[in-house]
């Protein structure tokens, strides 16, 4: 303390001061020589750092142990040396008085220095500090009425102290009311000062600042004061802030309190303005409270919060302090009423207490680690639906999604090769380890329910079957097959979301907080609800396996014999039909499993089974894939118009030889294969995939196997010739344009969005649009952009060559009219800057790149692969 201490000058000064008095003592009634000789000798003890430890000690045991024998035997031990040096007896009494002086000086300097000391990082920890000084408007008056004279040096000290106190007088606890707007930062954001900062001062509100600063308004209010608000509401639910729950309820009573919901600050997480009173809260404490939304998922606009907020009665809750800490977690569930608190009086029927809630596994590097998993070879991806582990490198991988229920969201797979060898060698970690980041790793495989950790919308739980492993935005739950379809059953239905809306009523659905769901059904009802959720995740797969990013997709519904009508149109419309079936069946399922719950738990008078249409998620039904802020009909329309987007796309894989109208499933999926492996599959097809992997996309027939034809051949293959022009017309009318042009200006953007920016046909394209072809990356090869340049490009230009030619004979031809003369010159320029471009392009990009013969490894992915040919291919953001 007095080393800390004696860094300020004004107490360097004091401590000077003490010195000469101590000398003056031990030099009395000594002669000159004597005086002098002492002098030195006390000089040089005073600067030692024993003198310094002992001056110290002293001034501290005299301020808090004045009658202690301990500081009476070491002031007494340097009295001794003092009287033998001096013979003085008088000086113990003089020392004394030194002694107590020092201590006051230590005591007073400490205090503020330390409190200087605070300051040094206002910059950085601003009015989170709390001042060290009790008074610092006393020491503010003491130290501006210090006249230092012409010391410019201790003026200048003195400045920046005051400077300090005027600080810290304003940061004192003074304040009758405290509003604020407070910054918000999650800690692990923090510079590495401020976090260390908030978790020694703020330990139960560190986790964010805009919760430090709810602190902190309370520690600025004096008692019976107010302060109050407006924040993020993720402190009244989450875990991480359960201690600053408990102290806030325990020690202050909150008085009022509106949850505004998402929207004030546009697509927000939400947002609540609170007022709190620093008084004890006793049993008769009683908040106001208004809740102005119903959804906590919707946005709306300021004004739509307003007025509801202007609608005294919407949302309005009374509700007991005590009340708030009988559910689990302490959350501020204002709106819970008595008969839903009591569900959790019982923990033994909390989800974890029956089932293994688990997160799974951080990476570290997802783009290393992480594929679509149509990105890679087929035989390199594990297709097992198995919990006994086969050795390939990828396995799929659960990774969360958007709004979901049942089943889907199955995109991705994870590089566990020899159980993850090269994930633990990148952490640096024994394969045998299972902490963070690889938690969760003994469930792999596993049977589970998972769900999106963090979502914008609803919380949807969905069936895994075995086989996978899973992400830590995927967190799961394992257990006995009918346990889960129970819990998916509960978890999915309106009781689960009730109560999470009281645990964790953010964006971030945690283990926690599903862990204190309370689950419980009468054996009588297990069966049956088991059942109806087995049917519902039956529909489910079959709707999400329907399209060809599935991992288990095998054909197209459109072209299955239990949808085929005479037309397409007529097939079409007897699958939407089977689509509508869907939808109502597992609407029905839903609602008589949510009525049995809702009968179970006694809650008929605070909810109802029914399940909005849109919430049916199943991709077949246009209120869930489009929503319902557009109309019936306009939904319609998008759904036919995707569908036959859908079928061309198809088309092209068939066209490439990915699948096969005659064999389900993949056929060409492995790194180089050709048109060979697929006869081997396919010995007699009646549809033949393009023989060199180049698919010409063009505004004309330039070539026998231009796409648009290619299409043509598979449209009357597969619906007969008979039908073929309403067929193609019926296409037409859905997507709004011709089937060229739909292929040379929407399929290639349509794919690239279908396959999340991880496209599997590439689009080889000119700078201006003129050359386009697609090739297919599975069956990618070292020669293939040779193939392009001199089957295809050199080709095309030879071709538009011969076009410029004969139109150029047409301008001058003297039968022609002129109207018809103008165009052809027109047309024939145009031409001329379309030659002079693929020549440039061939010259400065396809040449160069066709000699250096690239290779690809599909285990790299799209991204990594892509840009390696440069400006060949069609620009991708974030690819390219």
């Amino acid at each position: 303390m007095f080393q800390e201490a004696s860094q300020n000058p004004f107490l360097a000064a004091q401590i000077k001061d003490t010195r000469a008095q101590l000398l003056s003592i031990a030099a009395s009634d000594r002669n000159v020589r004597d005086r002098k000789k002492l002098e030195a000798e006390f000089g040089k003890r005073a600067k030692s750092s024993n003198i310094a430890g002992r001056l110290a000690k002293i001034g501290n045991s005299y301020a808090k142990h004045r009658s202690d024998a301990t500081y009476r035997m070491e002031l007494e031990a340097l009295v001794e040396r003092v009287e033998e040096a001096s013979g003085a007896p008088e000086a113990y009494a003089q020392l004394e008085q030194v002694g107590q002086s020092l201590s006051k000086a230590i005591a007073f300097h400490s205090a503020l220095w330390a409190t200087v000391l605070q300051f040094a990082q206002a910059k950085n920890f601003g009015s989170l500090i709390v001042p060290k000084l009790r008074d610092p408007a006393k020491t503010l008056r003491i130290i501006e009425a210090r006249d230092f004279g012409g010391d410019l040096l201790l003026k200048e000290v003195q400045e920046r102290l005051i400077s300090v106190l005027r600080m810290a007088e304003a940061l004192s606890s003074k304040y009758h009311v405290v509003v604020t707007n407070p910054p918000y930062a999650s800690a692990t954001g923090l510079n590495s000062k401020l976090s260390a900062f908030v978790k020694g001062e703020y330990p139960d509100s560190k986790a964010d600042l805009m919760t430090c600063f709810m602190e902190r308004a309370g520690i600025l209010t004096v008692p019976l004061g107010y302060w109050g608000m407006i924040n993020l509401p993720s402190w009244m639910f989450i875990s991480s802030f359960e201690k600053l729950r408990i102290k806030l309820l325990e020690n202050s009573s909150i008085s009022s309190l509106v949850h505004l919901g998402r929207g004030i600050f546009g697509s927000d997480f939400g947002t609540v303005a609170f007022v709190v009173r620093d008084v004890k809260p006793n049993g008769r404490t009683i908040g106001a409270f208004r809740r102005l939304f119903e959804r906590h998922v919707h946005v709306r606009t300021p004004e739509q919060i307003r007025n509801l907020f202007l609608e005294k009665d919407f949302g309005k809750f009374s509700r007991l302090q005590s009340q708030l800490q009988r559910i689990p977690g302490n959350p501020i569930a204002y709106w819970a009423s008595d008969k839903i608190v009591a569900l959790f009086d019982d923990p033994e029927t909390y989800l974890s207490r029956s089932l293994n809630l688990r997160e799974g596994i951080n990476t570290g590097d997802n783009e290393r680690f992480l594929r679509v998993w149509h990105e890679v070879s087929d035989l390199s991806f594990d297709r097992n639906i198995s919990d006994n582990p086969i050795e390939t490198k990828w396995k799929r991988h659960r990774k969360g999604g958007p709004f979901r229920k049942w089943y889907g969201n199955g995109e991705f797979a994870l590089n566990w090769g020899k159980t993850g060898q090269e994930i633990h060698a990148f952490h640096d970690l024994p394969l045998d380890y299972r902490g963070a980041p690889m938690r969760g790793k003994q469930f792999f495989l596993k049977e589970a329910a998972s769900w999106t950790r963090v979502s914008s919308g609803d919380f949807a739980i969905r069936h895994s079957y075995p086989g996978e492993t899973f992400d830590s935005t995927a967190p799961s739950i394992f257990g006995d097959h009918q346990d889960l379809l129970v819990a998916e059953a509960f978890l999915n239905g309106p009781i689960s979301r009730f109560l999470l809306g009281i645990l964790s009523q953010t964006i971030d659905f945690r283990l926690t907080g599903l862990g204190r769901l309370p689950l419980k059904l009468p054996t009588a009802s297990r069966h049956a609800i088991a059942s109806a959720t087995g049917k519902i995740i039956d529909l489910a797969r079959v709707d999400w396996d329907a399209y060809e990013t599935s991992w288990d997709f095998t054909a197209l519904p459109l072209l299955s014999p239990d949808h085929r009508d005479e037309t397409l149109e007529d097939s079409y419309t007897t699958l939407r039909a089977h689509w509508q079936s869907m939808t109502d069946e597992m609407q029905a399922l839903e609602e008589e499993n949510n009525r049995i719950f809702i009968d179970a738990y006694g809650l008929q008078d605070e909810l109802t089974p029914e399940v909005p249409i849109e919430e049916i998620t199943l991709t077949c039904n246009p209120a869930y894939r489009y929503g319902v802020k557009i109309s019936e009909d306009d939904r319609e329309v998008r759904l036919r118009a995707d569908t036959m987007a859908e079928f061309l796309s198809y088309a092209v894989g068939c066209m490439f030889g990915r699948y096969s109208l005659d064999a389900p499933g993949l056929i060409l999926a492995n790194q180089g294969e050709t048109l060979a492996g697929y006869l081997d599959r396919v010995p007699e097809p009646s549809f033949m995939p393009d023989e060199d992997n180049v698919i010409p996309v063009l505004d004309e027939n330039w070539f026998p196997d231009d796409i648009t034809e290619r299409f043509r051949q598979f449209l009357r293959l597969t619906f007969g010739e008979d039908h073929f022009r309403e067929n193609l017309k019926f296409i037409e009318d859905s997507l709004g344009k011709d089937i060229r042009k739909y292929f040379t200006k929407d399929f290639y953007s349509d794919h690239v969005k279908r396959y999340k920016k991880r496209p599997i046909y590439w689009m080889v394209a000119s700078p201006k649009g003129t050359f386009n072809a697609l090739i297919y990356m599975h069956r990618y090869r070292g020669d293939t952009v040779s193939v392009i340049l001199n089957d295809y490009l050199r080709e095309f230009i030879t071709k538009l060559e011969g076009e410029r030619t004969r139109l150029e004979k047409l301008s001058d031809d003297p039968a022609a009219s002129q109207g018809q003369k103008t165009k052809a010159l027109k047309d024939a320029a145009k031409v001329a800057k379309q030659i002079d471009e693929l020549n440039e392009w061939e010259r400065d990009v396809i040449f160069p790149l066709a000699q250096r013969k690239i290779e690809i490894d599909l285990d790299d992915g799209v991204k990594a692969n892509y840009p390696k040919f440069g400006s060949a291919l069609k620009k991708i953001a974030g690819l390219s």
